[in-house]
């Protein structure tokens, strides 16, 4: 007689199901993650569930639409509001003041989607550092002045090579091969410099 299995929940086996409530800090006017604390998130059509110790039950976390300028204390805020901090997989910077790419993101190893358009970004290379991200898919980064280079979106392909989508734009196979030509030329002429 065939058994099903046991059914886990999104937590424990990860969070790569995103439909869950976020958790949503946005238009709340903080000026810096440790600000966020003290805030209760905004309640949305789906209420967030809790676990025992009064932490989200949620993979997901919106940032958006405050006036942050950095993220040195972004650990420590995921921690505060979820259950299972090291599951971050979807979490939302848009519309902040952050000029730079922490290397604090590159911590976050579930994170598959993030969004950081409509910021201070200014050093396109800074994007690199996301490549280290095992299951980043998406990302946004249009409304930055790193869009204004004209390598912006080979760039960013070529740096990120799992991404599926960017700047809610599909990544098309034609994108890929041309990102993957200027990678080749890009490090070719570093390598001339040299």
């Amino acid at each position: 007689m065939w058994i099903p299995p046991r059914r886990n929940t999104s937590l424990e086996r990860g969070c790569w199901n995103m439909n869950g409530t976020p958790v949503d800090l946005s238009f709340k006017h903080f000026n810096s993650l440790s600000d966020a604390w003290t805030e209760e998130p905004s309640s949305s059509l789906r209420p967030l569930k809790r676990n025992s110790k009064k932490k989200y039950l949620s993979c997901s976390l919106r940032l958006n639409n405050n006036n942050i300028t950095d993220l040195h204390d972004l650990h420590m805020t995921v921690s505060h509001f979820l259950a299972e901090p090291s599951q971050l997989a979807w979490l939302d910077l848009s519309f902040n003041n952050i000029s730079h790419i922490d290397k604090v993101l590159c911590e976050l190893l579930e994170l598959r989607v993030l969004y950081l358009h409509g910021n201070c970004l200014c050093v396109l290379s800074e994007v690199d550092r996301l490549g280290v991200l095992p299951h980043l898919h998406t990302i946004t980064l249009h409304g930055n002045m790193i869009e204004t280079n004209k390598a912006y979106r080979n760039r960013v392909i070529s740096a990120l090579p799992r991404l599926k989508t960017m700047d809610f734009s599909a990544v098309t196979r034609q994108e890929r091969v041309m990102a993957k030509i200027w990678s080749q030329n890009f490090r070719r002429s570093r390598e001339t410099l040299q």
